[in-house]
């Protein structure tokens, strides 16, 4: 399917702008965790694990669901489902979890296991931040307006 093969229903647009948030987010947190990686190569501590854990779900977390909610839409054709004020609450909450969880590991708060060192309450807010994904996704492919799912869609799920 190429871009001009994708279209929507007259009147209809997709939902760029929070493809767009999440890419940038993405951006940054690979920044941010890359940095990390940089400095600990002088001083290694409590660092190691922020940079580990910044990369995979600032970075990497970021950058998938951008890329999930941008071909949900193409592959559907529809926009995503539960309007602006949801996918907000979603995108921050996502960047919550990568800052409160960075913070609370310099702050010594750790599970002590690795790549899941986040402590309790920020996987609390990671789950909300993840069953909202899904509820969002699901009820994307729900409405859309192809009959056939592609298979991509069923790997970001």
């Amino acid at each position: 399917m190429n871009a001009s093969s994708a279209t929507m229903p007259s009147g209809a647009s997709y939902d760029y702008d929070i493809v767009k948030m999440f890419t940038i987010a993405s951006i940054v947190w690979a920044i941010v965790g890359m940095a990390a990686g940089l400095y600990i190569e002088i001083t290694f501590g409590r660092l190691r694990p922020v940079h580990t854990n910044t990369v995979i779900w600032g970075f990497g977390g970021n950058a998938l669901i951008a890329t999930s909610f941008y071909v949900v839409q193409r592959t559907c054709q529809t926009r995503l489902w539960g309007g602006k004020f949801l996918l907000n609450t979603m995108f921050w909450a996502w960047q919550a979890v990568v800052l409160i969880g960075a913070w609370a590991l310099v702050a010594g708060h750790s599970q002590g296991r690795e790549y899941a060192e986040y402590p309790l309450v920020d996987n609390i807010l990671m789950m909300i931040g993840l069953v909202i994904y899904a509820v969002v996704y699901a009820n994307t492919l729900r409405r859309r307006s192809q009959p056939h799912i592609y298979v991509a869609n069923w790997f970001y799920m």
